[in-house]
């Protein structure tokens, strides 16, 4: 009898198991996926790409796209994204998190891997069109007001996180200082050749990443263009 009933136990384990699909097993496998914006936007900067992940296969649970002030120093931002991905960790029970970056978005993303622990939360990070060396020409930034809907043209340098933008800041010489891709994280970079406020183009690739060039995709469009999602869908697979 008890061989039996054991056999039958093992016989239902054995079907529960032909039952998991190929897409239940990938999502327990997965990482979720922390999205960090860039400079005069917030979270939903993400929604295209939220959606086309979620055609994909993921879940909300997996994606966390969050606003946070983007006039404050960067390494403000690390703190606050540090507190973030804590929380994704703990709601999830995941051991690391991707972490995919616009802009402005990239610095902060770098500043909490190299210096506040995530080298040992981030699985893989991915900076799109990021900000890693500096540039010289986002001077006057588009704000939208709050007021008419209009756009009035902003002096960057009044922020701080602007400043620690620019070329040669004291902020990105700390920030690339040694190893720009420290730790066991896996790194990538998507640039394009006609970037009008990376300047130069280049500034965006990073030492021991994966850099792939995308061709002439125009900033503001980097982290909505189709091929740009895919390449980062595969990379952080």
């Amino acid at each position: 009898m008890r061989r039996s009933i054991r056999t039958a136990v093992v016989a239902a384990l054995l079907v529960a198991a032909s039952l998991v699909t190929p897409s239940s097993a990938a999502a327990a496998a997965r990482n979720p996926v922390v999205f960090v914006h860039g400079m005069t936007t917030d979270a939903s900067d993400w929604n295209a790409w939220i959606d086309r992940f979620r055609a994909d296969g993921y879940q909300s649970s997996e994606l966390y796209a969050w606003s946070y002030d983007w006039k404050q120093s960067n390494a403000t931002t690390a703190a606050q994204l540090q507190t973030k991905v804590q929380e994704v960790l703990a709601a999830t029970g995941a051991t690391k998190v991707d972490i995919v970056a616009h802009s402005m978005g990239a610095l902060s993303s770098r500043w909490y891997i190299k210096y506040m622990g995530g080298t040992e939360t981030v699985d893989d990070f991915v900076s799109i069109a990021g900000v890693n060396h500096g540039t010289n020409v986002a001077v006057f930034l588009p704000v939208v007001n709050g007021g008419d809907g209009t756009e009035a043209s902003v002096f960057c340098p009044v922020y701080k996180s602007c400043r620690e933008m620019f070329w040669g800041s004291s902020f990105l010489r700390s920030l690339n200082s040694g190893d720009e891709t420290p730790g066991s994280v896996s790194y990538a970079t998507l640039w394009s050749t006609c970037d009008a406020v990376i300047d130069p183009d280049i500034s965006a690739k990073l030492d021991g990443a994966a850099n792939m060039s995308v061709g002439c995709v125009e900033h503001t469009e980097m982290n909505e263009d189709a091929s740009n999602y895919t390449k980062v869908r595969d990379f952080i697979a």
